[in-house]
């Protein structure tokens, strides 16, 4: 049953998607400004497929911790794809950090810089943190809240590999401190998996820590990803 509902799962989504990147065209050509309401909807109808068809159910903890408005610093652990989709019904103006390349695939790319994403090209050193900090600024001063995964690609589930400093740089040029979420996201949803579970997908969300300097920041993320996972007060 399991397989039978993941194929379906990945059948519709794909055909969805891929009716919906076609149907993007209109808004990237006449309607730009409606870019991130029709992101939102997307990710909203392949959540509803998840749940629906897989057997998800998502329970989100802590939703007081996040910001009614106003620019904010979300650090999220990164297991699935769903991590990428959630935030679109979570934050009022969201706004992900995210890998350059995805910029370039086909109806996608386009809509992605229209919903005021935040690229970055993980490759060009010292060159992509100063843009990052510029998006960043733009975000601010935008309202929007940005979406950060500092582990930097999809991990498995207790994997805890060393954050990337680019959070610990934004919260220290803005200001900001930093709200950590833990996830178990990829006991559903694994990297690159086909194979979808059904089960209680849990978000947790803990309360913002920092500002602070570079490693003291990385360190808190860290505890609170950790305590947050052990059901810990924090």
């Amino acid at each position: 049953m399991v397989v039978v509902r993941s194929v379906l799962f990945n059948c519709v989504a794909f055909v969805l998607t891929g009716v919906m990147g076609v149907g993007a065209l209109p808004i990237r050509w006449f309607m730009p400004g409606r870019a991130l309401a029709y992101a939102r909807l997307w990710s909203r109808a392949v959540l509803w497929l998840f749940r629906s068809i897989c057997g998800v159910r998502v329970c989100v903890s802590g939703l007081e911790h996040l910001p009614k408005s106003g620019p904010a610093l979300i650090a999220s652990q990164h297991q699935s794809a769903f991590d990428t989709l959630i935030w679109m019904l979570l934050l009022p103006r969201p706004c992900y950090v995210m890998k350059g390349e995805l910029t370039r695939i086909p109806l996608l790319g386009p809509m992605l810089v229209l919903t005021g994403m935040m690229p970055v090209e993980r490759a060009a050193g010292a060159r992509a943190l100063r843009l990052l900090l510029q998006g960043t600024d733009r975000a601010v001063a935008d309202n929007r809240q940005i979406i950060i995964f500092p582990e930097g690609t999809r991990t498995m589930p207790g994997e805890h590999p060393p954050l990337k400093p680019g959070i610990a740089a934004m919260s220290s040029h803005t200001d900001l401190p930093v709200i950590p979420v833990a996830t178990n996201s990829g006991l559903f949803w694994g990297r690159n998996a086909f194979v979808k579970r059904g089960g209680v997908l849990h978000i947790w969300i803990g309360p913002a820590v920092g500002p602070a300097k570079r490693t003291a920041l990385l360190d808190e993320i860290e505890k609170s990803w950790r305590a947050l996972e052990q059901g810990e007060d924090l």
